[in-house]
């Protein structure tokens, strides 16, 4: 069924009210990775996560079991682990690099899904997309500035984390093909916690308690992310919602400015603006042919 123009709308508000969730998460995520290491602060994050999904999983029809019913588990799981390893790349770039410049080096991904979704799910990507992932890159390589602009080597993290992150999208994809959404969002949220707790414990650090009220705060923005993204697809088509994912790097930006004191360089800025335009022309040319 085709969604009531009603249902867009607040589909789209859930969406940038998601984007901005998000954000948050990843500044209180910059706060405490700064202190703590990296490990032990995603571990505790996706604790919480893996309640909340279970949470959901038990009040869906046929429970804990319906949700973790599949035909492909090594799929799966290994989604899951991707998707965790990226979540740790991603804060570290965080601390080495601050909220502006990590997130626009990352908000390359639906490039990088356009290009990899033909190998990957064997879709055809014609010339149009294709250009627009080149122009989209070279946006990349203004950032980057190769001849000593955003730190260097230290810049690739964020590049890693946007490859990672592109990858978790296609095989969710994949899976989608057999598995549903609950099944899935089951399998993010109780493998990246175990993946997590092996990783995390070993590297665990006593936190002050003030700290705790900052990582009760980005536990509960986790989830309510989340949460907002599912209300968001359930009311809207992706398609409709996802040009304003990108108000994220806004948002980010208006953080890493007023918060940490971070600095907007001009060809950081410039190089998002093209990547920005070039992932939106790939999301409407996926549109059109949709």
């Amino acid at each position: 069924m085709i969604p009531s123009e009603s249902q867009t709308r607040a589909g789209i508000f859930l969406m940038i009210g998601a984007t901005l969730v998000f954000a948050m998460q990843d500044g209180l995520s910059r706060h405490l990775a700064s202190t703590y290491n990296t490990f032990m602060v995603v571990m505790i994050r996706y604790w919480f996560f893996a309640a909340f999904v279970m949470l959901i999983a038990v009040r869906q029809a046929g429970g804990l079991r319906a949700a973790a019913r599949t035909s492909q588990p090594w799929l799966q799981a290994f989604r899951g682990v991707l998707l965790a390893g990226e979540i740790c790349v991603a804060v570290y770039a965080f601390t080495l690099l601050g909220l502006i410049n990590s997130q626009a080096v990352f908000i390359c991904y639906p490039l990088l899904v356009a290009a990899l979704s033909g190998p990957v799910l064997g879709e055809k990507v014609g010339w149009r997309r294709w250009a627009a992932i080149g122009i989209g890159f070279i946006g990349v390589l203004l950032i980057l500035r190769p001849s000593g602009g955003v730190f260097d080597p230290a810049a690739v993290v964020p590049l890693i984390a946007a490859l990672m992150f592109a990858l978790y999208g296609l095989l969710t994809r994949y899976a989608a093909r057999k598995d549903t959404t609950a099944t899935s969002f089951f399998w993010t949220g109780t493998v990246g916690a175990v993946v997590m707790t092996v990783i995390g414990l070993p590297n665990w650090e006593p936190m002050a308690p003030s700290d705790w009220i900052w990582m009760s705060m980005l536990c509960v923005t986790g989830a309510l992310g989340h949460w907002l993204l599912i209300r968001c697809y359930e009311l809207a088509e992706a398609s409709a919602v996802q040009p304003f994912a990108y108000l994220h790097l806004v948002f980010a930006a208006v953080i890493g400015v007023s918060v940490f004191g971070e600095v907007i360089r001009a060809n950081v800025a410039l190089g998002a603006c093209i990547v920005v335009a070039a992932g939106l022309f790939t999301l409407w040319r996926e549109r059109v042919r949709s």
